[in-house]
This record gives C-alpha cells, sequence and structure tokens, in this order.
C-alpha cells in the first residue's frame, strides 16, 4: 500500500515536471536574451503576459470538471493537452529567435493553454486521489515537480542554449514533455474518491467559489503571501546581468542551484506543516519572507553583492518560495468542493498567479524609477503587510473541507 502511494506521488510529480521544463525555459531565455538587450525592466516584465493562459483557465476550468469522473477522463484530458503542447514547442524549434520574435510569443502563448488545461485535469484528479491527511505530502510534490521542471528549464537547458541554440534544443524539450507523460500512462492502480453530487460543474462555479462562508480571508491570504518576494523572484536574473554574471553563470546560480534549494525546501515544508500544521507552518514562512526581503534590501544598500551574499541570498529566496508554494498549495486543496475540484484549486492559484503578476509589474516599475533599493524596499513593505495579516488571520476556512481538527 505505500508502495503504491509512492508510485501515485511519482507519478504526480511527473506531470508538474512536465508542465515547468518549457515554461521555464522560455520564462528563463527571453527576459535574459532582452536584458543584453538593454530592454527596461518593465518592458522585462511585461514578457510575463505570456503566462495569460494561467490566469485565464478558471474560465475553462468547469469545463473540464463537467467532463471528468473517470480516471480514464482525466488520463485523455491530460494526455491530449500534453501530445499539443509538445507539437507546439516541436514547431517553435523551426523558427527564427531574432526574426519571427512576435510568432514565437504567439506560439508560445497557444502552447501554455494547453499547458493550463493539462493543469487543471492534473489538479482535480490529484485533489481526488488522495485523502486530505495527505495533502500536504502531495503539494510538496507538485512544489517538487514545478521546482525540478525550473532546474532542468531554467538551469541546465539555458546552459545547453548557449552552446547548442535554439533549432537544435527545443525537440528534445519536446520529447521530454511526452516522456513525463510516461508514469501516467502506466498506472493502472489510481482510484478516486467518488464524487457525492451529481450536478455537473458549470461556468458559474467559478464565481460560486467566492460565495462560501468566510472565503474571502482565504482569498486575502492567497493575494498577499507571495508579495514579498515575487519582485525579487522576477527581477534576479536583471541584477546579476547587471552585476556582469554571464548567462551561463545565472543559468547555474539560479535556474539549478536555486531550484534545487526549492525542491529541497518544498519537500521538508511538507513535513512540517503534516506536523505542526497549515496555521503554525504559514506564520512561520511569513516571518521568513520578511527576512529575505530584509537581506536583499540591506546589502543592495551596503552596495556589496559579492558572490557569497548573492549564493546566499539565492538560497534564501528560492527556498523559501518552496516553502510559501507548497503552503499555498496545500491550504488550497484542501477547501475545494466536491465535483468542482478543477474549477476550485484553479481559483485559488490563479489568485496568487494574478497576484504575482500585478507585484511583479508593480516592482519593475520601482526598480526602473528608484533602482534596486526602492524595489527591495517596496518588497519588504509587502512583505511586512502579508506577515501581520498572517499572524492576525484567524479565519476557520479550511474547516469547510478539512477532517475536524486537522492542520489547524
Amino acid at each position: 500500500m505505500k508502495t503504491e502511494k509512492t508510485y501515485h506521488l511519482f507519478t504526480f510529480f511527473s506531470l508538474y515536471i512536465a508542465q515547468a521544463i518549457p515554461m521555464s525555459f522560455f520564462a528563463t531565455v527571453l527576459p535574459v536574451l532582452m536584458r543584453q538587450g538593454e530592454y527596461s525592466l518593465l518592458a522585462i516584465a511585461l514578457l510575463k503576459l505570456i503566462k495569460l493562459p494561467w490566469i485565464f483557465k478558471f474560465l475553462w476550468s468547469p469545463w473540464v470538471d463537467s467532463r471528468t469522473d473517470s480516471v480514464r477522463d482525466y488520463k485523455r484530458w491530460i494526455i491530449g493537452s500534453e501530445i499539443i503542447y509538445a507539437l507546439i514547442i516541436f514547431g517553435v524549434a523551426f523558427l527564427n529567435l531574432r526574426t519571427e520574435f512576435a510568432l514565437i510569443i504567439g506560439l508560445v502563448v497557444f502552447a501554455f493553454v494547453a499547458s493550463a488545461t493539462q493543469d487543471i485535469a492534473t489538479d482535480a484528479m490529484a485533489a481526488r486521489s488522495f485523502e486530505r491527511k495527505d495533502s500536504s505530502l502531495l503539494n510538496s510534490m507538485q512544489t517538487m515537480g514545478l521546482f525540478t521542471g525550473r532546474m532542468v528549464g531554467g538551469g541546465f537547458l539555458l546552459m545547453l542554449f548557449h552552446r547548442v541554440g535554439w533549432g537544435k534544443l527545443l525537440p528534445f524539450v519536446a520529447l521530454f514533455v511526452l516522456a513525463a507523460l510516461v508514469p501516467l500512462v502506466l498506472n493502472r492502480n489510481l482510484k478516486l474518491r467518488k464524487r457525492e453530487t451529481k450536478n455537473r460543474a458549470n461556468w458559474k462555479d467559478s464565481f460560486r467559489f467566492f460565495a462560501q462562508k468566510g472565503i474571502w480571508k482565504h482569498v486575502v491570504f492567497l493575494f498577499l503571501f507571495y508579495s514579498g518576494l515575487i519582485g525579487i523572484l522576477s527581477t534576479l536574473t536583471s541584477l546579476m546581468v547587471d552585476l556582469k554574471y554571464s548567462m551561463a553563470q545565472i543559468g547555474v546560480m539560479v535556474g539549478i542551484f536555486g531550484s534545487a534549494v526549492g525542491i529541497v525546501c518544498s519537500f521538508l515544508s511538507g513535513l512540517l506543516i503534516r506536523r505542526i500544521g497549515k496555521d503554525r507552518a504559514r506564520r512561520i514562512i511569513s516571518v521568513v519572507i520578511v527576512f529575505v526581503a530584509a537581506y536583499f534590501l540591506c546589502f543592495t544598500l551596503a552596495g556589496g553583492f559579492t558572490r557569497l551574499i548573492m549564493i546566499i541570498g539565492i538560497v534564501l529566496v528560492w527556498g523559501t518560495y518552496g516553502m510559501a508554494s507548497t503552503m499555498v498549495y496545500t491550504a488550497s486543496m484542501d477547501i475545494v468542493r466536491d465535483g468542482r475540484e478543477g474549477t476550485d484549486f484553479t481559483m485559488q492559484i490563479v489568485i496568487a498567479q494574478l497576484s504575482s503578476m500585478i507585484v511583479a509589474f508593480g516592482c519593475s516599475r520601482f526598480g526602473d524609477m528608484f533602482g534596486f533599493v526602492g524595489l527591495f524596499a517596496f518588497e519588504l513593505l509587502l512583505a511586512l503587510v502579508s506577515c501581520i495579516y498572517v499572524w492576525i488571520y484567524q479565519s476557520k476556512v479550511y474547516a469547510l473541507k478539512s477532517e475536524k481538527g486537522e492542520g489547524e
């Protein structure tokens, strides 16, 4: 039984890797090229608009929920979406990065639509495949899968891109996306909890999520929790470019080393949440976020970003981001409604992602106007606001779907 659960966790781990590798590659290599081309921080931040499908996926998540009931249904959605994802990536390999940049961006957006659809189905199937008591372990696998994908896409592939180029690299990325489906295809023992409701989900369910009692305190938490980290994460590579780090160095330090730290901390945070509960873990992580923002502000003011200080900063920001991500995913999966698993989880993660996009734009604007000192000062202010909110946050919204007393 324990071996079976481990294989189920590995299955979802692989699916989240498949999502993250191409997205991380595009999200890392394009900003670096733009910064080397002397684009402003705001222009680079606008590149995040390619992830809009992941913001608007709540619009079609009820449609996925209404057409999935069995494991076979979920597999069809996931495998079909990933095949489309891989085919678009393969096609992009034949385009010229410099002369057909606009077309590449358009195709990447369509690829992310397919990836977002896979994510909806994967999250819904995950919510129905595990008991509530195992949600922190499941969501640590989710975060670890995403960080592993980032390590490969934003680290190893960035280094390979520097050596072999666009056209030779992307076909292998597409093949890896398909290979990550193998554990799901071979897994014949997945079992889903039966749904109590017989009503099919519809487009109104995305908005009915907000009608639940006490839900708005949770929504504010989702909107604030990442805010003290995102601005640092979104501009870290630009800071390193300004400090004369090469693309290869950025790939190793951020893409590989930073993501590896995120993987470890994601796993440890899953164990921490399981041991001390969501409320206490949430408060501890909020304090750590304040410390991270203060660290970057202090050393920017001191004007002394040595390599050791930068490495420590990368450990802090990526490790804390891994912990915060596991916390957000666990808190979100615990309160999905029966028959609306994909819809509700998607809506909650969209809120966090939308907040991240707004914060990234705001911090980039502060960076263009006031430099990195202004950017990190703004991040510290956001981190303090988030921390204060978390420490006074006493909502029992998790009791909506959690087992009585669990995690509280």
